[in-house]
């Protein structure tokens, strides 16, 4: 069995209502991916993988993008329900979803969490790693992070970083796609660091955060984190932190090793081996990030197959990988 924990889909609902909202061009884009949004054409996939589940998760872009505060409820209620109905259409491929909240109005975020595990059986929530441009430590969302704690679900961090984001401040935009191909891994990196500096971890001891993409840069960060990276952020110009010994309860490596991660990492050998000897096989789980390469997720799905049963790790780390790790920490039994 093959638990596969972060892939994306827009439900039938939710992808009309887009439609109605968004330009052509989007639309047109995402329709030449046909398992992004047809059911149908996701489950015949998935027949070519044998014994495969998918826990799902909406495609970006995410709620506060699309709309304003005002708007962003209805929408993530459009879209939990759809996700909910997709899972009990489809238990034996799709056993779970992760909800997704509408981050920029933080009171409806904390009350469509509850509703969407409490009601509709989500096993997690998707936070994209910036609400509208706004850091996920910033004091409005700790409600939110509180309150996935307490009902005992993990969040999923999720990278989003538009092509506007410019790479140089003399700049624009983006160019040559750097803001994903790049700024997606550091996106995910920054909110790591930002979730552990801020002390999220010693305030929700019990919080439970998924980085995808195998904690992107992280691993390779390790010997900034463990030598240098504490003395000098509590070493700031304006003092602005304080000595971070005073703010932190243990050594600073030790808190960005608390995320759990997924293997979504496109068949890049070197990378996930890095990711599994940072984090360890305990926190590691099977994610593809299907359905977007050319064959609309079957390279992506093959490929993470086949590196990890290449790994340098044991056959009983393999199979925690692959689904027993998932099944205990979503809550699937």
């Amino acid at each position: 069995m093959k638990l596969d924990i972060f892939n994306h889909i827009f439900p039938p609902a939710f992808f009309a209502r887009l439609d109605e909202m968004l330009p052509k061009g989007p639309i047109e884009r995402w329709k030449t991916i046909d398992t992004l949004y047809d059911v149908d054409a996701r489950l015949r996939m998935l027949d070519e993988f044998g014994d495969y589940q998918q826990i799902l998760s909406l495609s970006q872009p995410p709620l506060d993008v699309l709309a304003g505060p005002d708007q962003t409820p209805a929408l993530a209620r459009l879209a939990n329900d759809g996700m909910a109905e997709l899972c009990r259409a489809h238990a034996d491929r799709f056993p779970s979803f992760i909800a997704s909240p509408p981050m920029n109005n933080p009171d409806a975020a904390v009350a469509e969490v509850e509703r969407a595990i409490v009601e509709l059986g989500a096993c997690g929530v998707q936070i994209h790693t910036n609400v509208d441009g706004k850091a996920l430590d910033a004091p409005e969302f700790f409600p939110v992070f509180e309150r996935i704690s307490q009902l005992g679900k993990p969040a999923f961090l999720h990278p989003a970083r538009p092509m506007e984001h410019p790479d140089y401040l003399a700049e624009d935009v983006s160019k040559y796609e750097i803001f994903w191909g790049l700024g997606w891994a550091y996106e995910t990196s920054a909110a790591m660091a930002r979730i552990v500096f801020s002390g999220l971890f010693d305030k929700l001891p019990d919080l439970k955060l998924i980085a995808h993409h195998w904690g992107a840069y992280i691993p390779h960060a390790e010997g900034r984190i463990t030598k240098h990276w504490g003395p000098r952020a509590s070493q700031s110009a304006d003092h602005a932190y304080g000595p971070l010994h005073d703010n932190l309860k243990l050594p600073v490596v030790d808190y960005f090793k608390k995320f759990h991660v997924d293997t979504a990492m496109f068949g890049a050998q070197a990378a996930s081996q890095a990711g599994l000897d940072f984090f360890g096989a305990d926190r590691s789980m099977f994610a593809s990030d299907c359905p977007f390469d050319a064959e609309g997720g079957r390279i992506f799905m093959r490929d993470t197959i086949a590196v990890i049963d290449s790994l340098r790790c044991s056959a009983a780390d393999r199979e925690a990988m692959y689904s027993t790790n998932a099944r205990a920490l979503l809550g699937l039994g």
